[in-house]
């Protein structure tokens, strides 16, 4: 009898299962039409941007390879042409790159590019700090201590990235301003960062060797 009622269900969900499908066949179709075309898309659009990553590596590349060989003209035009095509993590890199070639004729045309780069919100973090501290390694020559505090303050802080080399920058400023207390206190946040790397630490220590013995107190 358990056999009759087995089949009688059998029977019934079939019957079911028709039923649901007659009504709703053509919306399970597209959605699995809708399914394959995503995933085929993804995966075309996966292609795609890996394939512009290559091309972008292969430019970057060929632009450093410029730079290597002293063609700086040419090594800029063509990161310059990187940042306006390139994926977004070649175009910050790039803009980058073509700040330093310009610098290499015009130091002031340097400082502008990375002044933008830093200014530039859609750039990340890093790159913009980054492009801070380079800015102001064009100028510690030339421009005044004041100027190198309001540029470089927030860069020289603890837990900043750049941190180190703000610091040196910062030391080097106030000590061509015969500001030797400014100078001291820079060179010491060096020598107590224990992150500090030892190349700086030691012209850090070189440079604190030529202020006079600080004042006592």
């Amino acid at each position: 009898m358990s056999e009759i009622f087995n089949e009688i269900d059998d029977e019934l969900r079939k019957e079911q299962l028709k039923r649901i499908w007659d009504k709703y066949s053509i919306y399970i179709v597209a959605l699995a039409v809708l399914i394959v075309a995503g995933v085929g898309g993804w995966r075309g659009y996966e292609y795609l941007a890996t394939q512009k990553a290559y091309k972008a590596s292969a430019a970057f590349d060929a632009a450093s390879t410029l730079s290597d060989e002293n063609k700086h003209a040419e090594a800029e035009a063509a990161f310059n042409a990187l940042a306006a095509d390139a994926p977004a993590g070649y175009r910050s890199l790039a803009r980058l790159r073509a700040a330093a070639e310009a610098a290499t004729r015009d130091a002031a045309a340097g400082v502008k590019l990375y002044d933008a780069i830093a200014a530039d919100s859609s750039v990340g973090a890093n790159e913009r700090s980054l492009a801070t501290v380079r800015a102001a390694s064009l100028m510690v020559d030339s421009a005044s201590y004041d100027d190198m505090v309001k540029r470089l303050d927030a860069s020289a802080q603890p837990g900043s990235i750049y941190r180190h080399t703000a610091r040196e920058l910062l030391a080097l400023s106030a000590w061509r301003a015969k500001n030797a207390t400014d100078a001291r206190k820079w060179l010491d946040m060096m020598a107590e960062d224990g992150e500090t790397p030892a190349s700086l630490r030691s012209r850090a220590e070189a440079l604190q060797a030529l202020l006079p013995p600080a004042a006592k107190s």
